[in-house]
């Protein structure tokens, strides 16, 4: 006979245990919170004229008597809300391979995915930097490509180039240390300190430390860890300068349409069982196991009883379910409680156009804005529905925007926490504006905004009605809580965690870390099951081949009780400076530098022939020729055959260990002979011990 699972949420994580598991032969029984299915990845239904534009109690009336139609995807009554927008980069790999592993229509949900190609940073009063984010596929991009670097070279760039060198050195210790070091210190130090912002200019600052962390799930630079935000960051650079796949990817139309409902539709074909409306309220413990949980489903209790039990939940619902008991059995599910606060809001809201404003080919990051504001222009990527058919039919744009700082006061003197849903969405609006409108362009205009949605978890707090709460915060990785973070397998024979919070390869509270967690939940049910189907597959986050040999430098450094060699880097930086100092190029527009400005300025003006949109598209008809730049940059980003010589460079370096740490000078012929272990281990990626 099968056995059963219950999964407690109905999230990502939820959904990807239960996909894994229906697909190895379990039966699995899901209850979801909410009335709707996707957790924090779903869209909303959005009802023009709902009064306070879709709160709470709102959002629930307007889906009275319709829910039995959501799972078939009739949503032309409603405008499409997220609550917040996707996006997918090119270094995910557990949940691309369960999107290709979803029917729909004549393919799977993964072909839903399309690329973006740039990416706008916009600024108060000047204009944006439009950067790429993808290898150049085509005349159009490279064009922009030397737009950026024309950019860095023209007085638009106020960073010094001796604050660019030293971020370039930070970049370079992170790629180069090993992953001991990465663990031990550096996921114990914030972004913040770990970049020398402090002590450096006020661009450095705000593109730099403040610029990067912001769009990474609402982290912040003073608190993040540097092990999450610089292998991130490493991993979106080397996204970009891979060709093929590009570094960021969207869905081609509303989270739920494209990919959750087809995706719960395809998984009850498997025999899923999902409950919405139903609130896991209790966990029951008895003789060393979980017996069951208590759901109130559309007000009625009921108990849930199961072989194998997955916590899906978010760590701020999950916590406050770990009884005593549960702690007893194992002490490490305390730290769910401390590992709770360490939450930040990110949420959502949509202004709907009349009139569509692409602005960009990808996201926006206002870096100027006091809260903290990243978004994306959705009908250019939504290319699977006719707005004419939703709603009241007169929306023709979606401008999708994330607020992420909710405790800086913005231009009405109030933070984000203190203001109405209505004063959120006018200072958002006028946030946007000063970011867009710079000179004589009018992106947004007051007269197009038809109506707006504020993601309905924020609401009012019951115990201050002056600010808002936040009913589903976002876990941020600050500095020194992956000590804090479980392992999927709990010490509770049959209970397992699969969410954001679970120690993964990702290391980032996003859908791919909820993925893989849901991926190690389901090998652990495998493992202690006596189950002969094959595991989950699991990957690490790419590491150059190329820096292999840096990296186990490092690694005998580490356990010879040295620090990480900056002896290379600082040459490198003095040589520069000396070389900047000698020719006056010190920044952007300066010494030589400023014979080039005019031409430089004429190339960047909005007047420019490449920022004609048909200058733009007839360049973006032109490929680049195979091979001219593929194959150099595929050298450099190592995505390819290993190089000439690393093992040997790599056994060098594991065997220089003992000298490192005072021993004896190593023998030539023990380094070139070291075992295929020890080669092995100098080439290892990031890992993480996976408990049974």
């Amino acid at each position: 006979m099968p056995q059963k699972v219950v999964i407690l949420g109905g999230g990502v994580a939820g959904l990807s245990a239960a996909h894994e598991l229906l697909e190895r032969g379990f039966v699995v029984e899901i209850f979801e919170k909410l009335k709707i299915p996707g957790g924090k990845a779903r869209s909303i239904p959005v009802r023009e004229g709902l009064g306070n534009h879709g709160s709470k109690n709102g959002c629930v009336a307007a889906l009275e008597g319709r829910e039995a139609a959501l799972p078939k995807g009739n949503y032309q009554q409603f405008v499409p809300g997220e609550h917040g927008f996707r996006f997918f980069p090119n270094f995910y790999r557990h949940i691309t391979d369960t999107l290709s592993r979803i029917p729909s229509g004549s393919g799977t949900v993964f072909d839903s995915l399309v690329e973006t190609t740039q990416v706008l940073v916009a600024r108060y009063d000047k204009a944006g930097i439009e950067l790429p984010s993808r290898f150049p596929a085509n005349a159009y991009e490279l064009a922009t490509t030397l737009k950026t670097f024309l950019w860095s070279i023209s007085p638009h760039n106020e960073i010094p180039y001796a604050e660019i060198e030293h971020f370039s050195g930070c970049v370079w210790r992170i790629i180069t240390s090993c992953e001991d070091r990465r663990f031990d210190e550096y996921e114990k130090m914030d972004w913040w300190d770990f970049v020398g912002a402090e002590s450096r200019s006020a661009a450095y600052q705000k593109l730099l430390a403040i610029g990067i962390t912001r769009s990474l799930v609402a982290a912040k630079a003073r608190s993040a860890s540097v092990k999450t935000i610089g292998d991130i960051f490493v991993q979106l650079l080397f996204g970009i300068l891979t060709p093929g796949v590009a570094s960021d990817r969207l869905l081609n139309g509303p989270t739920n349409q494209v990919w959750i409902l087809p995706w719960l539709a395809y998984l009850k074909t498997m025999g899923l069982v999902y409950h919405l409306d139903s609130e896991v309220m209790e966990i029951q413990v008895g003789g060393g196991r979980i017996t069951g949980a208590t759901v109130q489903t559309a007000g009625k209790t009921r108990h849930a009883s199961a072989d194998w039990f997955i916590g899906a939940l978010p760590v701020e619902r999950m916590a406050p379910l770990v009884t005593p008991a549960m702690k007893a059995i194992d002490p490490s599910l305390a730290n769910l409680g401390p590992l709770s606060n360490s939450v930040e809001w990110m949420n959502g809201i949509q202004f709907y156009l009349l009139h569509d404003a692409p602005i960009i080919h990808g996201h926006i990051i206002f870096i100027d804005s006091p809260w903290a504001l990243t978004a994306v222009s959705q009908r250019q990527f939504w290319n699977t529905i006719d707005f004419a058919d939703w709603g009241d039919g007169k929306t023709r744009g979606v401008l999708s925007v994330d607020i992420s700082q909710w405790d800086t006061p913005g231009f009405n003197g109030k933070a984000a926490v203190e203001c109405t849903r209505q004063e959120i969405a006018d200072e958002t609006w006028l946030q946007l504006k000063r970011s867009l409108n710079v000179g004589d362009a009018e992106v947004l205009r007051d007269e197009d905004l038809h109506f707006w949605f504020l993601d309905p978890d924020i609401g009012d707090d019951p115990s201050d009605p002056s600010r808002r709460s936040d009913g589903e915060p976002l876990l941020v990785n600050n500095k020194n809580t992956w000590r804090l973070r479980p392992e999927a397998a709990t010490a509770i024979p049959n209970f397992f965690l699969a969410s954001d919070y679970v120690r993964t390869f990702t290391d980032l509270a996003t859908m791919e870390g909820a993925n893989e967690a849901a991926r190690r939940a389901v090998n652990a049910i495998l493992e202690r099951s006596g189950s002969d189907r094959p595991q989950c597959q699991l990957w690490n986050l790419h590491e150059p081949e190329a820096l292999a040999p840096f990296r186990a430098y490092d690694r005998a450094r580490y356990q010879s009780g040295l620090p990480w060699d900056d002896r290379f880097a600082k040459a490198a930086e003095a040589a520069l400076a000396i070389g900047q100092a000698t020719t006056g190029v010190t920044a952007g527009g300066a010494g030589p530098l400023a014979a080039v400005t005019p031409f430089v300025e004429a190339l960047l003006a909005a007047s420019a022939p490449l920022s004609h949109p048909i200058a733009a598209q007839a360049l973006s008809m032109i490929g680049l020729p195979a091979g001219v730049l593929r194959d150099p940059i595929d050298t450099v980003t190592d995505f390819g055959a290993p190089k000439p010589l690393m093992d040997a460079v790599s056994k060098a370096a594991v065997t220089a260990e003992p000298w490192l740490a005072g021993a004896s000078s190593p023998d030539m012929a023990t380094v070139l002979n070291t075992t295929s272990a020890d080669a092995t281990r100098a080439q290892s990626r990031i890992r993480i011990t996976q408990k049974a």
